[in-house]
């Protein structure tokens, strides 16, 4: 934290100390997701496991599956990388950290971003590339999987920038995963 801090821990930032607090921030989040791995295995199982009941309450009725299939995914990628955008701002309001982020010269917008875009890596990223395996179960031509996970490359990045919104009006609420799900 000393080195996001001392990149930002100046009284004018320039377009260079930017985007070096921006690279910090990211960084340093990474590594709390490396020391925090069971966040992005719990979405990554909750993406699978969603993913997989869902034929077996439908029935093995392939045509059905076929053409539910990329809806149930993108639907179960939403609600998995829900599971730790409670935690997207909460450690940093806990400590502090939070609070230091908001007085530096840096503009608040590419901090949240850096937070964000390291959020989506952990857990959406992640999603979209374990989609390909789950949409052989729907039976899904390759076209449409790699139509599939080419618009979760591209809607998990806004489905995490939607969640930080969510995350930081529900900060310091008593009930913010289930308030957070609500929005």
């Amino acid at each position: 934290m000393s080195a996001v801090l001392a990149a930002i821990d100046t009284d004018t930032a320039t377009p260079d100390s930017s985007w070096q607090a921006m690279r910090c921030l990211f960084l340093r989040d990474l590594k709390l997701v490396l020391r925090r791995r069971s966040d992005s295995a719990a979405a990554l199982a909750f993406f699978v496991i969603v993913a997989s009941l869902f034929p077996l309450g439908v029935g093995p009725h392939m045509a059905l599956l076929k053409q539910i299939g990329a809806g149930v995914l993108w639907v179960a990628a939403l609600l998995a990388s829900m599971l730790g955008m409670a935690r997207l701002f909460a450690d940093d309001f806990a400590d502090g950290t939070l609070e230091q982020l908001l007085l530096s010269p840096t503009p608040l917008p590419l901090l949240v971003l850096a937070k964000v875009a390291a959020h989506w890596l952990s857990s959406g990223l992640i999603l979209a590339l374990a989609s390909p395996l789950l949409a052989m179960q729907f039976g899904l031509p390759p076209q449409a999987t790699l139509v599939l996970a080419a618009s979760l490359l591209l809607g998990t990045p806004l489905l995490s920038l939607l969640g930080a919104i969510g995350a930081a009006l529900t900060l310091g609420v008593r009930a913010q995963g289930m308030l957070l799900s609500l929005l």
